[in-house]
Parts: C-alpha cells; structure tokens; sequence
C-alpha cells in the first residue's frame, strides 16, 4: 500500500475529530443523560479555558493584545482545516477582526441541522477565552460577533479590541 502523504491525513484526522464531536453529541442524546444544549454549551466552555490557557502562554505584554489573541484564534483555527484571517482594526487602537472565510464546523452543523449549535458555540468559546485572559492578565479585552455564516452571511467576522475607557 502507497503511503499517504501527511496533508491528506491530516485533513482526514481533522474531519475524525469532528466526527467524533457529533458522534458524542449524539450518544448524549441517545442516552438521555442531559439536555444536549447544556452539555454542547458546557464543552465549548471547558474547550475555551483550554484554549486560552494555551494562548496566555504565548502572549507577550509588550504587543498589542487584541492582535495576539486574533492571531492566536487564526492560527488555532487554520491548525483545524479551517480558512481563517486576521484583519486590522481601528487606527490607533488595540483592535483586529478575525475572519473564518471557510469552516468545516459549519458544514457538519448544516449536514446535520443543527446551525443553532454553531454560533453559539464559537461565541462560547471565544467569549470564555477572552474572559480568561482578561482574568489572568488584568486587562478589558472585548469579542464582538459581527457576521457568522449560520445567520446566513458569507464569512464569520469577529471584533476583538481592548476597551481602555472601561478598564
């Protein structure tokens, strides 16, 4: 047998992960054990303390905060065959936008009929991974959802910046 070249297993690793998401989800269902929303909501949460303990390990106080943690949900995301940018924000400020152009979450959730389940659970994440970070760091970083591809738009934007008057 050919061996496969890494790309390609990776991409298949990355579609097993989330396969194995919904695989989860499904048996929660099944089983009855909980409301499945609470629990999908609950996992998205755990999985942002556990991103943003990954990202507070490489931030650096000395760069603007809000393009760190941009670049870090960028980067993060293109690591899981997602198609993710960071564009600037404001002009003189602690401001960047992450833009997922393409998302793999989002077709399983659309496969699956359950896009009520995608938003909501990247504003979980995202929010609990800001809301660490500030915790851990003293400071008044601010995510704002702005367009997502479940409310029908073509990409999923998200603001993030440092609130200095509210600090």
């Amino acid at each position: 047998m050919a061996a496969t070249p890494i790309e390609k297993r990776f991409k298949i690793l990355c579609e097993i992960t989330r396969a194995q998401h919904f695989a989860w989800r499904e048996a929660v269902v099944e089983c009855g054990v909980a409301v499945p929303d609470e629990v999908v909501d609950r996992m998205w949460e755990i999985t942002g303390h556990q991103t943003a303990d990954a990202y507070l390990k490489r931030l650096d106080r000395t760069r603007p905060l809000a393009a760190q943690v941009a670049e870090s949900i960028a980067w993060s995301s293109e690591c899981m065959g997602e198609n993710a940018v960071v564009e600037p924000g404001a002009e003189g400020r602690d401001e960047a936008h992450v833009r997922h152009l393409d998302c793999p979450w989002h077709a399983w959730h659309q496969r699956l009929d359950l896009l009520e389940e995608d938003r909501r659970g990247c504003d979980i994440w995202f929010g609990t991974v800001v809301a660490d970070v500030n915790a851990a760091l003293g400071t008044n970083l601010k995510i704002e959802t702005l367009e997502t591809k479940p409310d029908g738009c073509a990409t999923c934007l998200r603001r993030l910046w440092v609130d200095e008057e509210g600090a």
